[in-house]
């Protein structure tokens, strides 16, 4: 964060970094996801404030919001197998085209405008959010999963599009995992445990990408910010466990419903963003 801040703003983003903590640990075990839906959007908005033009703000709130990821994602894949709902031979299967998929994203982010990473965001969001709050059955598209070949071609687009948002992949293979005919606790355990195998790789990809870039935060390294992520981290740490616990005793519907809500409202924002560069 840059000097010359007042005491009440910085306290005021430092609050704001607490506050999405909780919820980024929250969603982690609620929805199988690394919190990244919160947290993009959250960086963006306080990187930005603090003097951050939007091509350093977007690539720093995505790779922060990564190694967010790391902890709060094995956490939660942890609570979630303790429940017995975590698939760790697709987890085996997904690792390698994971990785390639999120090497790929890296390698991207290096070269991309902001624009590109808040269009991805926007559209993938979107897409999902209208799936959680329309979708029932008919959006099913079939009843089992497919064959290898296919299940790593979707693994190396998962990787490839959660190095780009900043997310650890759970709403997108929980999509697809749901689409596929698995019920949706276990699609949502299995996508936690995705979540860090995504998020590892994606951190490491960031601090590389950002290094020795220009204007950066004095606290970053690479597109990771520290500062946000010590202080955002230990509140998500603590909040993780009790969205696995309300993840295990609420319906599909209210589950869905919730996160696809939150969504739209992402996606309306980064929309905004996109066209009139608020």
């Amino acid at each position: 964060m840059p000097a010359g801040l007042s005491p009440s703003v910085l306290l005021l983003l430092l609050a704001a970094l607490v506050v999405a903590g909780v919820f980024i640990g929250f969603l982690a075990g609620l929805f199988g996801v690394g919190g990244g839906a919160v947290s993009v959007p959250v960086f963006f908005e306080i990187f930005r404030y603090t003097g951050n033009a939007d091509d350093i703000a977007m690539p720093l709130a995505v790779g922060t919001s990564l190694a967010m990821i790391v902890p709060t994602a094995f956490v939660s894949a942890r609570e979630h197998a303790r429940r017995g709902t975590l698939d760790m031979q697709l987890l085996r299967l997904w690792m390698l085209p994971v990785l390639v998929g999120v090497m790929l994203g890296t390698v991207i982010a290096a070269m991309a405008d902001a624009r590109l990473f808040q269009i991805i965001f926007m559209l993938v969001a979107g897409f999902l959010s209208m799936r959680m709050l329309l979708g029932g059955s008919h959006w099913q598209i079939a009843d089992t999963l497919p064959g290898r070949a296919l299940l790593s071609l979707y693994g190396g687009i998962i990787g490839l599009l959660s190095a780009l948002m900043g997310v650890g992949g759970g709403a997108l293979s929980t999509m697809t995992l749901t689409l596929h005919g698995r019920p949706i606790h276990e699609a949502v355990s299995t996508s936690a445990g995705l979540g860090v195998l995504i998020a590892i790789p994606g951190a490491l990809g960031y601090v590389i990408a950002g290094w020795h870039k220009p204007d950066l935060p004095p606290d970053a390294l690479g597109y990771v910010s520290l500062l946000a992520l010590f202080v955002t981290l230990p509140a998500a740490l603590l909040t993780t466990r009790l969205g696995v616990r309300v993840a295990h005793g609420w319906s599909r519907s209210q589950l869905s419903r919730m996160f696809g809500l939150f969504l739209l409202v992402v996606t309306l924002r980064f929309l905004l963003a996109v066209m009139f560069g608020i």
